[in-house]
Order: structure tokens, then C-alpha cells, then sequence
């Protein structure tokens, strides 16, 4: 069975726009013409592969095939450029932590467009939840906290961004005068990222704290650490934050979150270009440690269907 090129890759534009009539004009053709082709996609596989939401989101065997028509697009691009042909500009998805994204991963992204023609687009998540990027074809390459590659992907460690608990001054003096122990802690506000910020959580475990102290969200980098500067809360923030002395640490010991850098495995100048910059911005960054030298992890094959 072949997967025509055409209708791959009006797949691909009907989930980049979020709807057919958004799609239909990235392509140039009519709505009815896009919708025509998906339906002809389905029928041939016989697998439904967009729900008609909005926007319009592809199936788990759509999400397949988006990943596949983005990989062959920019196969395609490098090989028509490498010949010569007019291509204009690719663009390079990639996912990456807010902390991350904060520090040390925007020099490596501007490294690659000073020597490539691509334009760039960064999808934050928490770095737990970046592998889930890479599964569903939204980005070719992501920083993330899971070492096992994902399906079709190659991993490499690239060290670990250590976190101390930290507080404001006036709020450490009010709060946790004895620098933060259990019962202090049990009474003290904290500030979370998101829901999926675990990072004070470890931190109230490892001092034995088993209640649920009051709790504050800061969904963005910079006003995170601004909150607790303010004394919202204490937090667990980068050793090159507290360097500005507005913070003062709390006892307990530092946590390290290994990462890992996560593309498609596939020959490409430009996620090689991408993946030398990023090893090399991680490498001089002073917010990542080394973490213990292993081996890259093999790409593993896709399990099979129903497995």
C-alpha cells in the first residue's frame, strides 16, 4: 500500500491550521477539496483519522500519519535544497521545559537560525510531559525527563537541572526561622508551577512533612521566581537565582532532575544541527550538572498494533 504524498500532507496542514477552511487555504484548493482528500485517506486505510472538532484533532492512527508526513516534508526539504531547488523556509518544532526554555535552551535555538534558513516554534510543557510531543509528531526534537526513547526517536543524556529550596528573607524570617523543618514546613505556603510541578512535593517529602501546607500556582519562569522573591510562598528555584541574593536557601538537599534530549531518528541536517547546539548550550550551561556518563538509548520500534 502507498500513502499518497498529497493527501499526507493536506493532513498535516488540516491539523497545523485546526480546520479545513484554515487548511484549504495554506494549500490553495477549496474546503470541500481538503475534506475530500482526508475522507479518501480514511477510506483507503479504513481508519478514521481526524475528529471533526475545533480545532480539529487527529486520531491515535491520525497521529501516526502526522508524524510521518511531517518526517518525509522535511526529508523532502533538505533533499530539494541540497539540490538547489527554491524551498524557502523550514520550520523546526521543538519541545522544552519552561526552566529550560529560561536558561540555557534559546542560545542553541538561535545558533541554528543564524546558520539555517528555518524559522522555529517552541512548544513549552513540563519536562515529564515532553516525550508526549515527540509520540504524537507536534515536535521533532524535545527536552525531557524520560530516558527510554520514544517509539521511532533516538535519546541522549545531556545532564540534570539541580533545584534548591529557597525563600525570600523576610519570609524565611517569618515563616521558617530554623530554615525549614518539618513542622515549618507543614504551616508554610509553597508555590507550584502547574499541577504537574512536583519539584516542592519531593522537597516537602525528604523533610517528612505528610499534610497539605497552603499552596499557590505561578504558571510562568520569571514570576515564579518572583513570587517567592515577594514572599508568596518558598520554592524550589536554580542555583544561578539565589546568586542575585534575594533568596536564601533552606536546609535539606538540593534535587536534580535528569534530562535527556529526544529527536527523530532520522538523517537530517538540521536535527543534527539542532542536536550538536543543543549538547553544546547544555554542556556551558551553569544551571545543568553533570549527571553519570551513560550510553545514548537505542530507538526502539513501534510496538505492534493492539499491543
Amino acid at each position: 500500500m502507498e500513502l499518497p504524498r498529497d493527501l499526507l500532507r493536506t493532513l498535516v496542514a488540516a491539523v497545523d491550521a485546526g480546520t479545513l477552511d484554515g487548511a484549504a487555504q495554506a494549500l490553495a484548493l477549496t474546503p470541500s477539496a481538503v475534506s475530500q482528500r482526508i475522507r479518501a485517506l480514511e477510506r483507503q486505510l479504513g481508519r478514521v483519522l481526524l475528529t471533526r472538532t475545533r480545532p480539529v484533532r487527529p486520531t491515535p492512527d491520525g497521529t501516526v500519519l502526522l508524524r510521518l508526513g511531517r518526517q518525509l516534508a522535511l526529508l523532502e526539504h533538505e533533499a530539494l535544497t541540497e539540490l538547489g531547488a527554491e524551498q524557502g523556509t523550514a520550520t523546526m518544532r521543538l519541545g522544552v521545559n519552561a526552566d529550560s526554555l529560561a536558561s540555557w535552551f534559546l542560545p542553541a535555538v538561535a545558533a541554528v537560525a543564524r546558520d539555517h534558513d528555518v524559522v522555529v516554534e517552541l512548544h513549552r510543557e513540563d519536562q515529564e510531559r515532553t516525550a508526549a510531543l515527540l509520540e504524537s509528531g507536534t515536535v521533532m526534537g524535545a527536552v525531557t525527563a524520560q530516558r527510554e526513547p520514544v517509539p521511532g526517536c533516538v535519546s541522549s543524556p545531556i545532564g540534570g537541572m539541580r533545584y534548591v529550596a529557597a525563600a525570600s528573607p523576610a519570609f524565611a524570617a517569618r515563616w521558617l526561622p530554623d530554615g525549614g523543618t518539618a513542622d515549618e514546613l507543614a504551616r508554610a505556603p509553597y508555590v507550584d508551577f502547574d499541577d504537574s510541578d512536583v519539584l516542592q512535593a519531593r522537597h516537602l517529602a525528604a523533610r517528612g512533612v505528610t499534610g497539605t501546607p497552603p499552596r499557590h500556582l505561578v504558571s510562568a519562569s520569571a514570576e515564579f521566581g518572583h513570587a517567592i522573591e515577594l514572599g508568596l510562598g518558598w520554592g524550589m528555584l536554580l542555583p544561578s537565582q539565589l546568586e542575585t541574593g534575594a533568596f536564601v536557601a533552606l536546609d535539606g538537599d538540593p534535587i536534580d532532575v535528569p534530562l535527556h534530549w529526544q529527536r527523530w531518528n532520522l538523517s537530517s541536517t538540521l536535527l543534527d544541527a539542532i542536536t550538536d547546539a543543543v549538547v553544546a548550550a547544555a554542556k556551558e550551561a551553569t544551571d545543568i550538572v553533570a549527571t553519570p556518563a551513560a550510553t545514548p538509548a537505542r530507538a526502539r520500534p513501534a510496538p505492534p498494533r493492539g499491543s
